[in-house]
């Protein structure tokens, strides 16, 4: 029997394909908030039921928080570890949404179906894509093809405090030849691509300490220190007129972009002025010897995300404050090393500070970049896959976000990771109204269908 037949049992069956969708959409596993704890207990055993179905041998596995689902198939061929999470975001601001969120629903709009609720895209909506896949796979042939290992987890919306401890302790169990990972989109909403490039992180909060109490400044002004000036000035100063990051050794490890990977890019086609113009802006603000796509994908940054002190309610409070506060974020990418990065821009800038003033450097974290080689034939197998199922050639691209899990699959299971998804720039992942379009779920499931053909031959 031929992959032809596969694809027409899915097309065939997607009907309940999206009706097992809808009824997994319907438990609210909203990670971060203990009152859903035995929802997510619920989600995880309605997986472990579902893929037992599938002849899976599953299981959930308990950790000090969220269970997690992991089940296996086969013991010959190609090795894959597909990855997905169960749990969803809050639904806050409730009032937003135009329906229930978790009374999921077939909609019709302007561009098309779409399935409505929260966890439609991020993650369940995706996460079935794969279940589907071999769902149909399973009932052509009869079995599944190679050996296949399914690993989610419930806290991925709550910053997966159980993942690292599970996957060292079970790595012998999760270790296979390559991970499937499908939470990311189509590019611009059209292309499919395998993300080969994630950008890590580094972030802390600073204080910048003056007096030591909130003074009056026409007592005190001009003559006493004010902490807002320090840090403004300081971070004044974080870029220079090119956009490049001033702090000394921030660009250590910080690879060029492969050529092939560029041109690759090029082709793409990225349209700057409408991405832009979709929030209001114009004009690319970053390294200006850089694309803008360059800069999503491939370039490290340096961001203030927030910053505030002293009075800040209604009307004036005229005062000097005592200290000064502000979020720093960096992008991460190739070889930075996140524990480097925050110390060269500690020692910056406490270098910069005057006398008088002292700085309290707090919630310090960060993790690594993630970069996959293409050189798996894995990689080039999907992407052949991918290209004939949407008609258009598949791109390999990089992700501006960070999605640790991947690096984590480098880092302790030694593994690469091809991070497929089929999510539209317009899903609404995280905000009220989030859907997933019933386009993607179907065409994913064919995807997934195609991948594991061609990684089987």
């Amino acid at each position: 029997m031929s992959l032809s037949t596969v694809l027409d049992t899915i097309d065939r069956s997607l009907p309940e394909a999206t009706d097992r969708l809808l009824e997994l959409l319907r438990i609210p596993s909203i990670s971060t908030d203990p009152a859903f704890k035995a929802d997510c207990d619920r989600a995880a055993d309605w997986l472990v039921d579902d893929l037992t179905s599938l002849g899976f041998e599953a299981r959930k596995a308990p950790t000090p928080g969220h269970p997690m689902v992991v089940a296996h198939y086969g013991t010959e061929g190609p090795h894959v570890l597909f990855y997905g999470h169960y749990d969803v975001q809050p639904v806050d601001p409730l009032s937003l949404w135009d329906r229930d969120p978790f009374d999921p629903q077939i909609e019709t709009t302007a561009k098309g179906k779409v399935i409505r609720g929260r966890g439609s895209s991020d993650d369940k909506g995706q996460l079935m894509t794969f279940l589907e896949a071999c769902r149909a796979w399973k009932e052509v042939h009869g079995t599944l093809p190679g050996r296949i290992t399914i690993f989610m987890e419930g806290e991925e919306e709550s910053g997966s405090p159980s993942l690292i401890p599970f996957m060292q302790e079970h790595a012998d169990e999760l270790r296979a030849d390559v991970a499937l990972i499908c939470d990311t989109g189509l590019f611009e909403s059209r292309t499919p691509s395998i993300v080969t490039m994630l950008r890590g992180l580094s972030k802390c909060e600073v204080t910048v300490h003056a007096a030591n109490k909130d003074l009056h400044s026409g007592m005190f002004g001009g003559v006493a220190i004010n902490p807002i000036r320090v840090l403004t000035k300081i971070l004044g100063g974080l870029h220079d007129d090119q956009g490049h990051v001033a702090v000394p050794g921030f660009y250590d490890g910080v690879e060029e972009l492969p050529d092939e990977m560029r041109q690759q890019w090029q082709s793409l086609a990225f349209d700057h002025g409408q991405f832009l113009g979709d929030v209001g802006l114009s004009v690319p603000a970053g390294e200006q010897d850089r694309t803008p796509l360059e800069m999503i994908w491939s370039r490290p940054t340096a961001e203030i995300n927030g910053i505030w002190g002293g009075y800040t309610g209604a009307g004036f409070k005229t005062v000097l404050p005592a200290e000064a506060h502000a979020k720093i974020s960096f992008r991460l990418v190739s070889k930075q090393d996140p524990d480097a990065i925050h110390d060269a821009f500690e020692d910056w800038f406490t270098a910069q500070l005057p006398a008088d003033c002292t700085v309290e450097f707090k919630e310090v974290n960060g993790s690594p970049a993630g970069e996959m080689s293409i050189e798996n034939p894995a990689f080039e197998k999907a992407r052949t896959a991918l290209s004939d199922e949407w008609g258009v050639p598949a791109a390999y691209v990089g992700c501006g976000g960070s999605i640790p899990i991947a690096g984590y699959f480098q880092t302790y299971l030694g593994m690469d990771a091809m991070l497929i998804g089929f999510g539209k720039d317009d899903d609404q992942i995280h905000s009220p109204n989030e859907k997933y379009d019933l386009e993607s779920f179907h065409k994913g499931i064919r995807s997934w269908a195609r991948i594991l053909e061609n990684l089987n031959k």
